[in-house]
């Protein structure tokens, strides 16, 4: 057999039509054998690459959590905003359609699936927290518009609210219980000065993410 020149092509071209189908279908209706059919690449030269539909499934998940990055890397280092006006936009940024409507039309609910909710739980300790939020909160201690004596903790608290409790794709929400959580979420972190942090549009965007994941196409 010869050897495959261009493995890196390969493996993109695997991601793509993966992120596709997983955007298309849903990750527990898309098949393996969906990617390979749609590749056009044998079985072998999938599994040379990738252990599985959930290995492929990694791997596109990271591919845009690192695009996802690099938006919220430009918030977090602009100059001109202050701890809280920095919080803000990236959470704001986070929720955007063009990329969170991505991953809530290709994510199966979290609590059905413990080792990827296990994974996001990680993601929030040894990512987001550290390399995002938590020097946000400490600019904003600096300057004054975030008062907290434990920065690492409060980041840590927001983000696992945020991302588990009030995430709907952690498992099926009504669009009232979104919005009651919003609101108590709010009402939490208001005291450490972060007010109205999650705002209408940010709850709209919820309830709607929160549908799509109910009622998927």
């Amino acid at each position: 057999m010869p050897r495959n020149k261009h493995p890196e092509q390969t493996v993109q071209k695997i991601l793509d039509v993966a992120e596709r189908l997983f955007i298309e279908k849903g990750y527990d209706r898309a098949s393996l054998q969906d990617i390979i059919t749609a590749t056009g690449l044998s079985k072998g030269a999938i599994y040379h690459h990738f252990t599985s539909k959930e290995d492929i499934f990694y791997s596109v998940c990271d591919r845009i959590g690192r695009r996802n990055a690099e938006v919220l890397s430009q918030f977090r280092d602009n100059p001109g905003l202050n701890g809280l006006e920095k919080l803000r936009a990236i959470f704001k940024a986070s929720l955007q359609p063009e990329r969170q409507a991505k991953m809530f039309c290709m994510m199966p609910y979290l609590l059905d699936h413990a080792k990827f909710l296990t994974t996001e739980m990680r993601s929030i300790f040894t990512e987001v927290v550290p390399v995002f939020v938590e020097p946000i909160i400490r600019q904003g201690m600096a300057d004054g518009s975030i008062h907290t004596d434990h920065p690492k903790a409060l980041a840590e608290a927001m983000m696992m609210l945020s991302d588990v409790w009030i995430n709907p794709i952690v498992q099926p929400t009504a669009p009232e219980e979104i919005r009651a959580r919003c609101a108590i979420y709010n009402q939490l972190f208001s005291c450490f000065g972060i007010e109205g942090l999650i705002d209408e549009e940010i709850v709209d965007t919820l309830v709607r993410y929160g549908e799509m994941a109910r009622h998927p196409l």
